[in-house]
């Protein structure tokens, strides 16, 4: 009986390891975005992380038929790539990113993780 408790005990935690290591460290997808660099802000009440917004061009039909913007919310990981953000706001950027499917708050707010600029204009 105490073997068995042991070792259900044992897949419980490894299918939750699994679950935690997919959720939020396994990189779903990877990418590059290009547009003008809305805002980079530090910010958090704990854990202070580094947020952007970049504003794509082009137009697109949203919900009721209507014109939308394109936006991507992100959140960087390194603070020289934020410094280097932080200071050409307005510009137009080319930024690699990571996609995870879940947020850790010492990560950042967004599931999307800026990791380098590829190019600035």
């Amino acid at each position: 009986m105490k073997k068995g408790w042991w070792i259900t005990l044992g897949i419980v935690l490894l299918l939750l390891g699994v679950f935690v290591w997919y959720k939020y460290f396994f990189v779903f997808g990877e990418g590059v975005k290009s547009g003008y660099l809305n805002y980079a802000i530090k910010k958090g009440y704990v854990f202070k992380t580094y947020e952007g917004k970049l504003i794509q061009e082009g137009f697109g039909r949203g919900k009721a038929g209507g014109i939308t913007s394109y936006e991507f919310e992100f959140s960087v990981s390194d603070p020289e790539v934020f410094k280097q953000l932080e200071t050409n706001s307005g510009k137009s950027f080319d930024l690699h990113y990571k996609e995870y499917k879940g947020a850790l708050p010492w990560r950042g707010n967004t599931r999307y993780v800026v990791d380098k600029v590829v190019n600035m204009k």
